[in-house]
């Protein structure tokens, strides 16, 4: 062989490896680094709420708590109904089976939760009655909850201390007892946290959900001061079962 075909054959060899080099890089989806492939999307989830800082000061102990009025389904009546957007505006089905009167001053209202308690908010009702507006925190999970309600200076979140918006001349403050961190309770919903402004309420301006801290849920109903100057509204506060719920009415007409 003449040393000008040995040339001509290294060339073609040489140009011949070039090109499978070529295609391995241009061929291989698989190889990393590449970008072969469709891409990938992370999918979006909704947040849950996390723990904060722990605020021993805005816990409530169960020596402070009275027995709480905890009632079966009966003697139910009507309700002037509203639709706000967010859950069943019925409230009508929601009455004390008992006596239950308004309370006469402003001393918080408690009751307490059965042991056995691992409760979710899973809906906020609001409904207009003749003399008073109905807030309606329905709950999935087991046992009975307790409460706290009273009126208070500001809104605040708990372990933050945040400042929290709600429209109302007063601020009436609802803190359940016996409350189960959503996720831990299977089957059971928790309510979405869509803040509720109802149409037709004399009282109740605004319920504003603010989600489980270290067993207890929070809620803040913004309140309408009497347009003749009397003091603050009125309130009571219940429990009803079967399905399990606090219903806290407060007063539009009378003492």
């Amino acid at each position: 062989m003449t040393a000008a075909r040995r040339a001509r054959g290294a060339a073609v060899v040489a140009a011949g490896l070039a090109v499978a080099g070529l295609a391995a890089c241009d061929g291989g989806p698989e190889l990393p680094g590449y970008g072969g492939g469709a891409p990938t999307t992370q999918e979006e989830s909704s947040p849950t709420p996390t723990d904060g800082d722990t605020d021993d000061d805005r816990h409530m102990d169960d020596e402070d708590m009275g027995d709480g009025d905890h009632m079966d389904d009966e003697d139910m009546g009507d309700g002037d109904h509203m639709d706000d957007g967010h859950g069943d505006d019925g409230t009508g089905d929601d009455d004390p089976s008992g006596d239950t009167p308004f309370r006469a001053d402003d001393r918080p209202d408690t009751g307490r939760a059965s042991g056995d308690a691992a409760l979710v908010i899973t809906d906020v009702r609001v409904g207009a009655h003749d003399g008073y507006d109905r807030v309606v925190l329905d709950l999935g999970g087991t046992g009975s909850p307790g409460w706290r309600v009273e009126y208070v200076d500001r809104a605040t979140d708990d372990g933050s201390g945040e400042p929290v918006d709600v429209d109302g001349d007063e601020v009436l403050q609802v803190r359940l007892s016996g409350m189960a961190l959503p996720s831990d309770v299977s089957g059971v919903a928790e309510y979405d946290g869509g803040r509720v402004e109802p149409d037709g309420t004399e009282a109740v301006e605004e319920v504003v959900y603010r989600f489980w801290f270290e067993g207890y849920t929070t809620i803040f109903i913004g309140v309408d001061d009497p347009t003749d100057g009397a003091r603050r509204p009125a309130f009571r506060v219940f429990a009803l079962d079967d399905p399990a719920r606090v219903v806290v009415d407060v007063r539009t007409t009378g003492p």
